[in-house]
């Protein structure tokens, strides 16, 4: 249930919306902002809030890139994997980041810090490869170069990174 201080929250967002549909995906990054990533309980919060099903937020939700269903971790990593990434050496940024976090595609590393997710195009092929981190794009990116942004630098071997 939405509490008093977030009803006024979101009540100021959405006076900015002209319809509650409008202002819906808005509401649902909101709270997946304040609560980690948009729970069931969530999901009913936002629809008593707008006043819509649960099931068209849940659409929005799963169809969206960015809002996510099920629990992620601290920092979520959006690597994309647009062919234009793909021919600049994403699949060789894929593999650092996997083997360095010891995670996959899709999953959050053991201490919670990191959580690793395909993204279809960020729109910076010039500068490709890309990824997002929070909310913070980087580009050009080399396995040295995604160490450092993501703060692990001296944290042990590298391996797996070889072509």
């Amino acid at each position: 249930m939405l509490t008093p201080e977030e009803r006024v929250e979101l009540d100021e967002m959405r006076s900015h919306y002209p319809t509650v549909r409008a202002a819906s995906v808005s509401v649902l990054k909101w709270l997946q902002k304040h609560r980690g990533y948009l729970s069931d309980e969530s999901m009913r919060d936002a629809a008593d809030y707008l006043g819509l099903p649960v099931a068209e937020l849940d659409g929005l939700a799963t169809f969206y890139n960015l809002l996510f269903r099920q629990p992620v971790g601290e920092r979520v990593i959006c690597l994309c994997d647009s062919i234009s990434c793909w021919m600049c050496g994403s699949d060789r940024i894929r593999r650092h980041i996997e083997n360095r976090l010891a995670i996959r595609m899709g999953e959050t590393s053991a201490d919670g810090r990191f959580t690793l997710v395909p993204v279809v195009c960020l729109g910076n092929c010039d500068h490709a490869p890309s990824m997002i981190v929070g909310d913070e794009l980087f580009h050009d990116l080399t396995p040295e170069k995604v160490d450092q942004i993501l703060g692990l630098e001296d944290t042990g071997s590298h391996g797996g990174d070889h072509d």
